[in-house]
């Protein structure tokens, strides 16, 4: 485990079938992220039943690739038509649409791409490291420290962006309610087939990852049509001045090691990375007048963030299984569909497989600071895409993604109400990624509840005599509670401030 496993993995990564393939996922990572309405989730989602025809290295080292770049592709439309590609560049709108007003989007953009590209090495380098270390931490796991890490990764969903922590909550539990069907395999029991064969293993992770994030999209953008943006003209693109870096070196730095730790947070994700790494630029900075004007520090500081939850959010999806965000959730699918078996055993099974990813993460971003520099004319004018062509095409793709799965027309109709479902859930506040997370953590939430209570003779008691289920299950509680407690104290402040 560690650093010799490179060994099996240099004659891998350096096979110039590989390296293509990672270079066309940056392309196409970088190319879904101008694109409004178009998601690295969704792509990885759409993408994921093709990469099946690949070996497994290759396969995840392109999901990964297209992963990273389309995190920092959102920030492309987010300067030049304050429309951000994806919803982790929001907060680089912010700034980065008010600096290209002035006249400056080169440098905006130049601003964006560095601090992109350093924040996801930054992540990366972390993850070489960090991830080895959890995993052999958790080779002292068993069933009951399964369960309850599993516990605690979906009590994470109580923070996650996009909904209230309730409506968070509510679609984890609805995922953990689609990964009950089929047979039960400790009771061979079945369970909501319906009489449905092609129901008895279960309802495949593709369809309903392809219906919830594409489908869903879909069905949302078309209510869109005919809203017009006004696009802002590249006068010349530049790198940053030495000024420039050494005013935002700190931001970077901090954004960096910020939008890491929250990455590795099971359920997280960049979003939240980068709101906070926005607030934390604003509050350390010399000139917080600046914000929302046009501050370099402004687009620094969320977009190192955001690229530096991806590469964090690896770090539990490898070493222990459990997704760190809904992107790592769908690649985490990808490795369960290759055969493979995530969590501590994956470091000694498969080393040249993590260090395919490893690899695969630091060209994209290196590749991908080539792509946002001398490329960004060109994927600015992808937004122009008439939304008549661009939809019909995605809607095509959800069809063949489904169908080619298994041949099943059932997988299909399983997409199909899934899109449905996540697009009448999305109208009512609800986000799509917590039923992906109930879903993927599913299986292991009731096998290893199973094998636990097999373990204790059927007495649940046998958890308080673990202690490395009681912390897992005390971090469960306390984040919770964080967000009704917090809101508790704020409307107290807040009552107690009118009666002042």
């Amino acid at each position: 485990m560690g650093l010799p496993g490179l060994e099996y993995a240099l004659p891998i990564v350096t096979d110039p079938f590989v390296i293509g393939l990672i270079v066309a996922g940056t392309f196409a990572g970088v190319l879904v992220g101008a694109l409004p309405g178009l998601s690295s989730s969704m792509a990885v989602a759409l993408l994921l039943p093709f990469s099946l025809y690949l070996d497994p290295i290759p396969a995840i080292a392109l999901l990964s690739a297209l992963y990273c770049a389309g995190t920092f592709g959102g920030s492309i439309t987010a300067i030049l038509i304050n429309a951000p590609g994806a919803p982790p560049a929001a907060a680089t709108a912010f700034d980065g649409y008010p600096l290209a007003v002035k006249g400056e989007a080169g440098r905006a953009l130049g601003i964006a791409a560095v601090s992109s590209a350093c924040g996801g090495i930054f992540s990366v380098l972390v993850l070489l490291f960090a991830a080895p270390w959890l995993a052999r931490i958790a080779y002292t796991f068993g069933p009951p420290e399964y369960f309850a890490l599993a516990v605690f990764g979906l009590s994470m969903l109580s923070s996650i962006s996009g909904a209230e922590p309730t409506k968070n909550l509510i679609g984890g539990c609805f995922g953990l309610l689609i990964a009950t069907v089929g047979v039960d395999l400790t009771t061979g029991i079945e369970r909501l087939t319906f009489g449905i064969p092609e129901l008895y293993d279960g309802i495949h992770f593709i369809p309903v990852l392809i219906g919830l994030f594409a489908v869903t999209e879909l069905l949302t953008q078309a209510q869109t049509l005919g809203l017009e943006k006004v696009a802002v003209t590249i006068k010349a693109l530049k790198l940053p001045t030495l000024d420039d870096f050494k005013r935002v070196k700190g931001t970077i730095l901090r954004s960096s090691g910020i939008g890491t730790f929250i990455g590795i947070l099971p359920a997280e994700g960049s979003t939240m990375a980068a709101m906070i790494g926005y607030n934390e630029a604003k509050r350390w900075s010399d000139a917080p007048e600046e914000f929302g004007k046009g501050s370099i520090e402004g687009i620094a500081g969320p977009e190192a963030a955001n690229n530096a939850a991806t590469g964090g959010s690896m770090v539990p999806t490898l070493a222990l299984g459990i997704p760190g965000s809904a992107t790592a959730a769908v690649i985490l699918g990808g490795l369960q569909v290759q055969g493979l078996r995530p969590g501590p055993y994956l470091f000694d099974e498969q080393p040249g497989l993590l260090y395919g990813i490893f690899f695969a993460m630091l060209l994209a971003n290196a590749l991908f600071l080539v792509f946002g520099l001398l490329g960004a004319k060109l994927f600015s004018r992808i937004s122009l895409v008439p939304t008549t062509l661009l939809w019909p095409t995605v809607f095509a793709l959800c069809f063949v993604g489904a169908y080619g799965l298994e041949q099943s027309l059932v997988d299909v109709w399983v997409m199909l109400v899934a899109g449905l479902i996540g697009f009448g859930l999305k109208r009512y506040g609800f986000s799509p990624a917590p039923i992906i997370m109930g879903l993927v953590l599913g299986g292991l939430v009731e096998t290893s509840l199973a094998q636990s209570m097999i373990i204790f003779d059927q007495q649940w008691t046998g958890f308080l005599a673990r202690p490395i289920s009681l912390i897992f299950f005390a971090l469960a509680l306390v984040s919770m509670l964080n967000a009704p407690v917090r809101g508790f104290i704020r409307n107290r402040s807040q009552r107690s401030g009118g009666a002042a």
